[in-house]
């Protein structure tokens, strides 16, 4: 299944609304993975935020998007100690947000690894043991121990 990178992993959110937070985890995307679109990358989360929120309650949010100049699916995590105004479905700020990205021609993979990202995230000892890591190694062999 779809693995975390640590290169993808931003242990403290700078930004503080839900729009920057989208832009901080593109940005992070785009320096390990610079031939993809940025802008493209801010578009695409932005209207799917438009749709509806992508927080999920239990302090996660999970934005994801389409793009045709990709060749894999790719994760990217951040933590805000703070929580963030998610517009979440619980109304709770959200602490953990995991970016999902697909290549267009992937939309089978696509919801799967959607579902599969929300099931590790509805683990309260996941969601804990995320919080309270001290590095990205220790998020990364959490998360990916779990997506095993």
């Amino acid at each position: 299944m779809i693995q975390l990178k640590q290169q993808c992993v931003i242990l403290d959110l700078a930004a503080t609304s839900k729009e920057d937070v989208l832009a901080e985890l593109a940005a992070a995307v785009h320096h390990t993975y610079p031939q993809l679109d940025l802008s493209a990358m801010n578009r695409v989360l932005l209207e799917r935020e438009q749709l509806g929120s992508t927080g999920i309650g239990n302090g996660v949010a999970i934005p994801h998007g389409k793009l045709s100049d990709m060749q894999q699916l790719l994760l990217c995590l951040g933590r805000s100690k703070e929580g963030i105004n998610f517009e979440a479905v619980d109304k709770q700020p959200v602490h953990l947000v995991v970016m999902l990205l697909s290549p267009r021609s992937m939309a089978e993979e696509y919801l799967q690894a959607l579902a599969h990202v929300s099931s590790i995230l509805k683990d309260a000892t996941v969601r804990n043991g995320i919080l309270q890591a001290v590095n990205t190694r220790e998020i990364t062999t959490l998360f990916n121990q779990h997506s095993a």
